[in-house]
């Protein structure tokens, strides 16, 4: 019986003794796996500063998919610390939530309404949140081509240059071109990787200096003076871009006012007469009328924003 005891208990140590190792051995394939999908991703490394990912069944989820894809390029292109996943839970908790809180304190009509509202709210803010990386890209153009003439005049190989310009310059720059040389390190042709990164920061500038820089790599000649000046044409177009986006603050200010007034009205009268937007919304007739309201201000808003968009 003592020796039963014995073998029992050295059993259950063994066991848990492989119970544990093979936890242990999971948590480093898995996290091996995630960084391994990370490198082959189409949009590099994730910055997602060490922190533990959310929803990681929907991020594979979408991942498989068109959508999914797309989304992380859009991603990508922001700097934002988002995978597909946590950005499509949150939209739609955010348009869910949005729902209940228009239902319940305007009318049961107006759930949807801002639900759809909240949907494209978050991707307008990608937009601008990419908008804005593509900006401050842009301004950093200047200094980007000086230093890849520099380093081509001191003798430095285009693809060198390309990775010392990464390790010198700040973000977005550096984040970008850093991920053309990880694309680099791997095989990827000079004209694919930096086709990506046109792809990701769609800008004239920057088509500009990848194709001057794809064409000197396949037939060679003065790069460097091609750079020289293009520097100085990049710094004159940052200046006058910066002159056209001050003029025309104030009409882009505009084009969010005036929906913000509408909707602003909408809840002065039902702060007014309690009520009186969920007896207008009762009806065909009061339901039109509010969808071709805001359907109006749609088109005000598209329409301004197109007149006010000059491509300098």
């Amino acid at each position: 019986m003592d020796r039963l005891a014995v073998l029992t208990v050295g059993a259950t140590l063994v066991c848990g003794a492989l119970g544990v190792a093979g936890v242990l051995t999971y948590a480093r394939g898995r996290a091996a796996q995630e960084a391994l999908f990370d490198r082959l991703s189409d949009t590099g490394r994730l910055p997602l500063s060490g922190r533990r990912r959310r929803f990681a069944r929907v991020d594979r989820w979408l991942r498989a998919t068109r959508l999914g894809r797309r989304l992380e390029l859009r991603l990508a292109s922001t700097g934002l610390e988002l995978t597909p996943g946590e950005f499509f839970v949150y939209t739609a908790g955010a348009a869910l939530g949005l729902w209940v809180v228009a239902a319940s304190l305007l009318a049961a009509f107006f759930g949807p309404i801002a639900a759809v509202v909240a949907v494209w709210s978050a991707f307008a803010f990608l937009n601008w949140q990419r908008q804005k990386r593509i900006e401050k890209f842009i301004n950093q153009l200047p200094e980007l081509s000086r230093i890849l003439a520099n380093a081509t005049q001191a003798g430095l190989a285009l693809r060198t240059a390309l990775g010392m310009a990464a390790d010198e310059m700040e973000a977005p720059a550096g984040e970008e071109l850093a991920k053309v040389a990880d694309k680099l390190a791997v095989g990827h042709s000079i004209d694919d990787a930096l086709g990506e990164l046109t792809e990701r920061l769609p800008s004239r500038e920057l088509v500009v200096l990848v194709t001057t820089l794809v064409l000197s790599n396949r037939a060679g000649g003065t790069v460097v003076s091609s750079l020289r000046n293009l520097t100085q044409t990049l710094e004159e177009r940052k200046e006058t871009r910066r002159e056209v986006r001050t003029q025309l603050s104030q009409v882009t200010v505009t084009a969010y006012v005036v929906p913000l007034m509408g909707v602003g009205t909408l809840l002065l009268m039902n702060r007014i007469a309690a009520g009186s937007l969920d007896r207008m919304t009762s009806s065909f007739w009061g339901q039109a009328a509010v969808v071709a309201a805001f359907a109006l201000y749609g088109i005000g808003f598209f329409l301004i924003r197109r007149m006010s968009k000059i491509d300098v």
